[in-house]
C-alpha cells in the first residue's frame, strides 16, 4: 500500500485513517525517501503512541522538511496518549533548521498536554509560522506556550541572531486575561511578527491593553485578527484607547479584523476609527468592524475618510451594527469602494457570500497541495517506466538480425 505522496510531499490529509501501531503506518512510509521530503500533511487522521514513534523516526531522517502539518491527528485518543504521541513528534522536529511552518491546530491538548511542545518551541528558532488554533489551551496552557516563545526570543537575542517568527495563529483557545500579558511580552521580545490571529479567546480590556503594547513592538505587522474579544465594558474604553495608540506602530498594516470586539458602547465614534480615518495606517486594505454597536456618526467618518485617510481600503465589513437601510453614508462608502474595485459588506447576505468565497479558497488550497503531489508522482512514475537506452535500441537490433537472415536465404 503506497501513501499518496510525491517526490517532495508526503500527504495522508483527510484520509480518516486510524493509525495505532508501527505496522499500521509502515505501508505509507516504506517507499518514501525522507531525505527529500519538504512537506508532511497528516491532518484528518488519528495517530496513536506507537505509530507516532514510527513517524518520529521517519521525521528524524528528513533533511529539507519545511512544512509539518499535524492538525487534527488525535481524535478519539485518550488524554494519557496525547502527551506521549505529541512528545515523539515535537522532539523529532526540534532540530529541523529547514522547518518553516508547523500546524498543530484542532487537537484537544488542553492545558494538561502542552508541555511536550515546550522543548520544540524553545529550541527550534528556524520556524516562521506557528498554527495552534482550537486546542483548548485555557489560560494556563496559553501561558506555557507564550513562555516558551518568550524563552526562544531571549535565546535568539543571546546568540546575536534575529527571531524568525512571523506568524502566530492561536484562536479559539480560551486564553483569557490570565495568559495575555505573557503573550504580549513574547510578541514584544520577538519584534518580527507579520501576522497575528487570536480570535475568540475571551480576552478582556486588561489583556487587550497588554496585547496592544506588545504588538506595537512589531513594526512590520501586516495582518491582525482579534475578532470576538472584548475591548470595552460598561463604557470603560481602556482597550480601545490602547489600540488607538498602537495603530501608528504598524505602517505596513494590510488587514485588521476587530469584529465583535465592543468598540463602541453608546454609539459614539470609536477613537480607533477616527485614527484610521485620519491616515494612521495608509496601506490598510481590509477592515472588519462587524457587530461593534457602530452607528451613523461612525459611518459618516468612514465615508469621508475613504478618499483621504483610507485611500488603500478595498474591503470593509460593517454587518450587524446599527445600520439603517437608507443610510446615505453607507451608500457613499459602497459607491467609492466599488469605483476603485473594492466592496462594502453591510448585510447578512453579503457576509454569507464572503464566507462562501473563503471556503472555496480553502478548498482550492487543499486541491493545490494534492495536485502538486499528483503531478510529481506522475513524473516519478514516468521516470521509472520510461525505456532505457538498451530497451529503445532493441527493436532496431532485432530488425537488423532479421534482415541479415533474409539476405542469406537463396531462392530456387
Amino acid at each position: 500500500m503506497a501513501s499518496f505522496s510525491s517526490k517532495t510531499i508526503l500527504t495522508l490529509h483527510g484520509k480518516g485513517l486510524k493509525l495505532d501501531t508501527r505496522a499500521d503506518l509502515e505501508p505509507y512510509l516504506k517507499d518514501i525517501d525522507p531525505t527529500i521530503i519538504e512537506e508532511i500533511h497528516f491532518g484528518g487522521n488519528t495517530i496513536g503512541v506507537d505509530a507516532s514513534e514510527a513517524l518520529a523516526e521517519f521525521i528524524s531522517k528528513t533533511t529539507v522538511l519545511k512544512v509539518a502539518d499535524f492538525a487534527d491527528i488525535f481524535t478519539g485518543r485518550l488524554i494519557s496518549e496525547i502527551p506521549l504521541a505529541l512528545s515523539s513528534i515535537c522532539d523529532a522536529l526540534k532540530d529541523k533548521t529547514s522547518l518553516v511552518e508547523i500546524n498543530l491546530s484542532d487537537n484537544a491538548f488542553g492545558g494538561r498536554s502542552v508541555e511536550p511542545m515546550v522543548p520544540f518551541l524553545t529550541h527550534n528558532r528556524s520556524f516562521q509560522i506557528l498554527r495552534l488554533n482550537n486546542n483548548g489551551l485555557g489560560p494556563a496552557g496559553g501561558t506555557v506556550i507564550a513562555n516558551a516563545l518568550l524563552e526562544s526570543a531571549k535565546l535568539s537575542k543571546a546568540a546575536g541572531t534575529p527571531s524568525n517568527l512571523k506568524v502566530v495563529i492561536c484562536g479559539r483557545n480560551r486564553l483569557e486575561n490570565g495568559s495575555a500579558p505573557t503573550w504580549a511580552e513574547a510578541f514584544a521580545a520577538h519584534g518580527t511578527l507579520e501576522e497575528v490571529r487570536m480570535v475568540q479567546n475571551g480576552i478582556r480590556m486588561e489583556g487587550i491593553t497588554a496585547l496592544a503594547k506588545g504588538l506595537a513592538q512589531n513594526r512590520g505587522i501586516q495582518h491582525i485578527d482579534l475578532q470576538d474579544n472584548t475591548f470595552a465594558v460598561d463604557g470603560e474604553l481602556t482597550g480601545v484607547e490602547a489600540w488607538t495608540d498602537a495603530l501608528v506602530s504598524w505602517p505596513e498594516l494590510h488587514t485588521l479584523n476587530l469584529s465583535d470586539c465592543v468598540l463602541s458602547a453608546d454609539g459614539e465614534v470609536p477613537t480607533l476609527v477616527e485614527a484610521l480615518a485620519g491616515g494612521s495606517n495608509p496601506k490598510l486594505h481590509t477592515l472588519q468592524l462587524q457587530n461593534n454597536n457602530l452607528e451613523a456618526a461612525t459611518f459618516a467618518v468612514l465615508a469621508e475618510a475613504i478618499s483621504k485617510g483610507l485611500k488603500s481600503l478595498m474591503h470593509l465589513e460593517l454587518q450587524w451594527n446599527d445600520v439603517e437601510e437608507d443610510d446615505e453614508n453607507l451608500e457613499n462608502i459602497s459607491l467609492s469602494l466599488k469605483q476603485r474595485g473594492g466592496k462594502l459588506f453591510a448585510s447578512d447576505e453579503e457576509e454569507e457570500g464572503s464566507e462562501a468565497e473563503e471556503k472555496a479558497e480553502e478548498e482550492e488550497k487543499t486541491e493545490e497541495i494534492e495536485a502538486v503531489a499528483e503531478e510529481e508522482e506522475a513524473a516519478r512514475k514516468a521516470d521509472t517506466t520510461a525505456p532505457g537506452p538498451a530497451e529503445q535500441t532493441k527493436p532496431k537490433d532485432s530488425a537488423d538480425e532479421l534482415a541479415d537472415m533474409l539476405s542469406k536465404v537463396g531462392f530456387q
